[in-house]
């Protein structure tokens, strides 16, 4: 599960940092013809017809990855996938990408290749541009920041405030299946850690590793919805966990909520997971994030277009502000619905 030892190692110091930067990127290709300029000079130029949207993140070793078992190539995709992400969120198209990495003197130049290797990856399959970023020294570890600009037509951008009482709340995939993959690399790391000789099998959970590892950002629901003639009132991506994303719509539109247990997605590679580890697999699905789905809701009226759709679920509907949020069991109880998702900022005493 450990990195490799023994691979061939270049130190980044032989490139510097213009020489790595051009090393890195020399295999991107330009595809959009609102990239003016990319790579290669003090900044980037691009041309919208349409709204601009622009989203970051920053990703931090120790806190948002763990590169005991997770590939760099799968944390290069996984790092675009995040940003991906919120751009489809507001109902939009991706464009470009900046991509910013500052790393420590344990990484070598081939461990690079293979994290720009994943990133590469991630803007053909997405067709976005590399249009620049910056390198630098860490003191420890791997930090990754990228920058995802997309555009949309005015009219079309989905923001979070838009949900109004009775908007039938909406979700695309499966829950909870990131946080169970998690949660089994967790374990065989302490098993390795014991017995490094003991390599696990992880073919049983290989959807839900793969959730973990490499999510996929739902550009297809977005294409989807304008297939169908769709036009969601509200939309957020689910990073944080679906408990959290649902009250930051509330908040946000100013509505209640009732969302129903029953309802809730769940592969049954999770579901089995859940009795595995003795953990509820709705409290999984309500606080697990990083399923990076698309959370939203539409009028009424809109239903009989999404209906049967198999990747698309209605979990439950929006309400008066006053009505709060709530979960309603399977026993038809309400409970109140509290935020418990990843927090980067919790204390881990």
């Amino acid at each position: 599960m450990l990195e490799d030892k023994n691979q061939e190692r270049t130190s980044l110091e032989k490139l510097g940092e213009f020489g790595l930067i051009e090393h890195l990127t020399k295999n991107f290709e330009i595809k959009h013809k609102s990239t003016i300029k990319g790579i290669g000079d003090d900044a980037a130029v691009f041309d919208h017809t349409d709204k601009t949207i622009l989203t970051t993140d920053l990703l931090i070793e120790g806190v948002h990855f763990d590169l005991s078992y997770m590939p760099l190539k799968h944390l290069g995709y996984k790092a675009v996938m995040v940003n991906l992400s919120d751009v489809y969120a507001m109902n939009a198209t991706a464009k470009q990408i900046t991509v910013s990495l500052a790393v420590s003197n344990r990484f070598p130049l081939e461990a690079l290749e293979e994290l720009y290797a994943g990133i590469a990856l991630a803007a053909k399959i997405f067709n976005v541009d590399l249009i620049g970023g910056d390198t630098t020294s860490s003191t420890s570890g791997m930090l990754i920041s990228i920058t995802a600009i997309g555009e949309a037509k005015e009219e079309e951008i989905t923001y979070r405030s838009g949900a109004k009482a009775n908007d039938l709340l909406v979700v695309s995939g499966d829950l909870g299946a990131a946080y169970m993959g998690l949660q089994v690399l967790d374990r065989e790391k302490e098993v390795f850690k014991v017995n490094p000789n003991n390599q696990p099998d992880l073919s049983p959970y290989s959807y839900i590793v793969e959730r973990q590892l490499k999510p996929e950002a739902r550009k297809d629901i977005v294409e989807l919805l304008k297939k169908l003639e769709v036009l969601p009132s509200a939309m957020i991506d689910i990073s944080d966990g679906l408990s959290s994303e649902i009250l930051h719509l509330c908040k946000s539109s100013k509505v209640g909520c009732n969302l129903f247990e029953e309802k809730i997605p769940l592969d049954p590679t999770v579901i089995s997971a859940c009795e595995e580890f003795n953990i509820d697999s709705t409290t999984i699905a309500l606080s697990g994030g990083e399923d990076y789905e698309l959370l939203f809701t539409i009028a009424q009226n809109d239903f009989d277009k999404i209906k049967g759709n198999p990747s698309l679920t209605v979990i439950g509907h929006m309400t008066d502000e006053s009505e709060g949020a709530h979960l309603v069991t399977r026993g038809n109880t309400k409970i109140e619905l509290t935020a418990q998702g990843w927090n980067s900022f919790k204390s881990n005493d």
